[in-house]
C-alpha cells in the first residue's frame, strides 16, 4: 500500500513537472521576443503571450481598418512606435517626413516589401511585388518599358471601347426598366476586359457575358479565406512548418488557370511571330533576356515562371484594383451632386475643345477630373498599408534610434489618409484638398495611395488615364444616383485582401443629353 502511495506521488510529481517545464518553456517561447522594444526604450503597443498585437485580424475577427486604427492611434505624438505582429517585434511609422525618407530619400535602406512567401512554393510569389533585392531591380528594370507614355497612348483607343461597352451594358439595362447597378460587378467586368485586352491581346467580352473564368479567378486571388489566416498564423509563430508541408498561401487553383493560359498566350505569339506593343510583348523581350540567353552575372536565376508570375499579378492587380477605385469614386460623386455637375462641365468643356477625341492632351486637361480621383484615392486607400523591411542598418535622421537590418516596418497608408491633422474632417469628400494651393501645404509622405520612390506603383499612369476615360463615357451619358438600395455610409471592410464594398453597391444610373 505505501509503495502504491509512493508512485502514485512520483508519477505525480513527474507529471506536474512535465506540465510546469512545457508551460514555462511555452511561455517563454510566447514572449521570447517581446522585450525588444522595452530594451530600446521605444514605445509599444503591450502585447498578449504569443498572439502580440495583431491576433483578432489574423484570426479574421476584426478588419484589418479597425486593428490598426487601434494601433496608430495610440502613441499620437511620436514618429514611429513598436508593435508585435505574432511574436514578430514591428515599426509602425507614422510621421511624414520619415515616411518620405523611407520610401524615396532614403529608398536604398528599405527596398525591399518584406513579405515572406516563398518564391518556389508559389508562381505568383516570383512577381514584380514579391520580389527583392537585385532580382526585383532588374525585373523592374525589364518590365518599365512596357508602361512608357508612348506605350500607354496606344492603350487609349482600346479602353474606350471596353468603356463604350460598360456604357451600352447600362443603356440595355435601363431598357428592361432596371436602372439600378450593381457597380462593384459591371466595374469588376469592365476592368477585367480593359487589363486583359491592352496588355495581353485578349478579348474576353466579360460586360456583355457575365462573369468569365478570368473574373472568377482573380477574385478568388484577392478573397481572404479561413486557410490563409491559419497559413499566416503558422508562418509567424513557426515558418518552418509552413514550408515543410509547402502550404499554398495563393490559390493553387487560380494560379494554375492564369499561369496556363499566359504561358500559352506567350508560346503562341513565338510561334506564330506575332509582335503587339503591349506588356505581353515586354514579358516576352524579358524573357529573352533574363531566361533563354541565362545572364551569369545576374544575382538570381530567371526562369519561365518569373516571366509568368509577373503576368499573373499585373493582369489580378490591374482588374481587381481599378474596378473598385471606380466604384468608390461613382459612389462619392452620386452622394455630392454639385462635384459630379463640376466635374461633368469639365468633360463636355474638353471633349469640345479637343473635338471629341479622348487623346493624352485631353487626359492632360482633366484638372478637376484628377482633383476627384486624388480625393478617391485618399479616402478609398486600397491597400491598407505599405510594407518595407530594412536591408540595412539605419540611423534615424535626428539620430535617436537605429533601426536594426532585417526590421520590418509598417506604414499605415489608410490612417494617414484618414488623419484630421492632414485632412480635416477626413470622412467629407473633398477634391478641393488637391488643388495646387492645399497640396502645397501638405507635407511629403501624406499621400500614397501608390505607394511612393522607386517602388512606386509600376501601373499607375496606366491606372489614372483607364479611370479618367470610363468616367468621361459614363458621366457624359448619365447622372449618377444614390437610390434606396444604396448602402449609406458604405461598408468598406469586405473579406477582400484589398478595400472593396463589403455588401455590393447599387446606384440609379440617369440617361441625360450629352451637350
Amino acid at each position: 500500500m505505501i509503495s502504491f502511495l509512493i508512485d502514485c506521488l512520483v508519477n505525480n510529481v513527474t507529471c506536474l513537472s512535465l506540465i510546469v517545464i512545457f508551460t514555462g518553456s511555452f511561455y517563454y517561447y510566447s514572449t521570447s521576443t517581446y522585450n525588444k522594444w522595452r530594451k530600446l526604450k521605444i514605445p509599444y503597443v503591450p502585447p498578449v503571450p504569443l498572439f502580440g498585437n495583431t491576433f483578432r485580424m489574423l484570426a479574421r475577427l476584426e478588419h484589418p481598418i479597425d486593428t490598426f486604427d487601434k494601433i496608430y492611434n495610440h502613441f499620437p505624438d511620436f514618429k514611429l512606435f513598436g508593435f508585435y505582429q505574432m511574436r514578430e517585434p514591428m515599426l509602425l511609422v507614422r510621421d511624414p517626413e520619415l515616411i518620405n525618407m523611407i520610401l524615396v530619400k532614403d529608398f536604398l535602406y528599405f527596398t525591399d516589401h518584406g513579405v515572406d512567401i516563398d518564391p518556389s512554393m508559389s508562381t505568383l510569389a516570383k512577381s514584380l511585388f514579391f520580389a527583392n533585392g537585385q532580382k526585383w531591380r532588374t525585373m523592374r528594370q525589364k518590365l518599365s518599358p512596357g508602361f512608357t507614355s508612348g506605350k500607354l497612348k496606344g492603350t487609349y483607343c482600346q479602353i474606350n471601347e471596353c468603356s463604350d461597352e460598360m456604357v451600352s451594358s447600362i443603356v440595355e439595362a435601363i431598357g428592361k426598366k432596371t436602372d439600378r447597378i450593381e457597380l462593384k460587378t459591371i466595374t469588376g467586368r469592365f476592368s477585367t476586359d480593359v487589363i486583359a485586352t491592352c496588355a495581353f491581346g485578349l478579348k474576353l467580352d466579360s460586360i456583355k457575358n457575365g462573369d468569365s473564368e478570368f473574373r472568377r479567378y482573380v477574385k478568388i486571388l484577392f478573397q481572404t479565406t479561413t486557410k490563409q489566416a491559419i497559413i499566416l498564423i503558422l508562418s509567424l509563430i513557426c515558418p518552418r512548418v509552413v514550408k515543410i508541408l509547402r502550404l499554398q498561401f495563393f490559390s493553387l487553383e487560380a494560379t494554375n488557370f492564369f499561369s496556363k493560359v499566359f504561358a500559352d498566350v506567350i508560346k503562341y505569339r513565338e510561334d506564330h511571330n506575332v509582335s503587339r506593343n503591349d506588356i505581353t510583348q515586354t514579358l516576352i523581350e524579358a524573357r529573352k533576356e533574363l531566361v533563354l540567353k541565362e545572364i551569369s552575372t545576374t544575382e538570381d536565376k530567371f526562369t519561365d515562371d518569373d516571366i509568368i508570375g509577373n503576368a499573373i499579378f499585373l493582369f489580378s492587380a490591374g482588374s481587381e484594383t481599378i474596378s473598385s477605385l471606380v466604384c468608390f469614386c461613382l459612389y462619392e460623386l452620386a452622394l455630392n451632386k454639385e462635384i459630379q455637375d463640376k466635374l461633368r462641365a469639365e468633360i463636355y468643356s474638353m471633349k469640345a475643345k479637343h473635338n471629341g477625341k479622348l487623346n493624352n492632351d485631353y487626359l492632360v486637361d482633366l484638372r478637376y477630373t484628377n482633383m476627384v480621383l486624388e480625393e478617391t484615392g485618399r479616402k478609398y486607400s486600397i491597400a491598407f498599408n505599405i510594407t518595407r523591411v530594412a536591408t540595412k542598418t539605419y540611423t534615424l535622421p535626428d539620430e535617436s534610434f537605429v533601426i536594426e537590418k532585417g526590421q520590418k516596418l509598417i506604414i499605415p497608408m489608410f490612417n494617414i489618409h484618414r488623419d484630421p491633422k492632414y485632412y480635416p474632417d477626413p470622412l467629407r469628400f473633398d477634391p478641393e484638398r488637391f488643388s495646387m494651393e492645399q497640396k502645397s501645404q501638405r507635407p511629403n509622405g501624406t499621400y500614397i495611395p501608390f505607394g511612393d520612390g522607386p517602388r512606386l506603383c509600376i501601373g499607375k499612369r496606366f491606372a489614372e488615364a483607364e479611370m479618367k476615360l470610363v468616367l468621361s463615357k459614363v458621366l457624359s451619358k448619365f447622372e449618377v444616383q444614390p437610390c434606396e438600395q444604396t448602402e449609406i455610409p458604405l461598408d468598406i471592410r469586405s473579406g477582400s485582401g484589398l478595400l472593396s464594398p463589403k455588401n455590393g453597391l447599387v446606384l440609379k444610373f440617369k440617361p441625360i443629353i450629352e451637350h
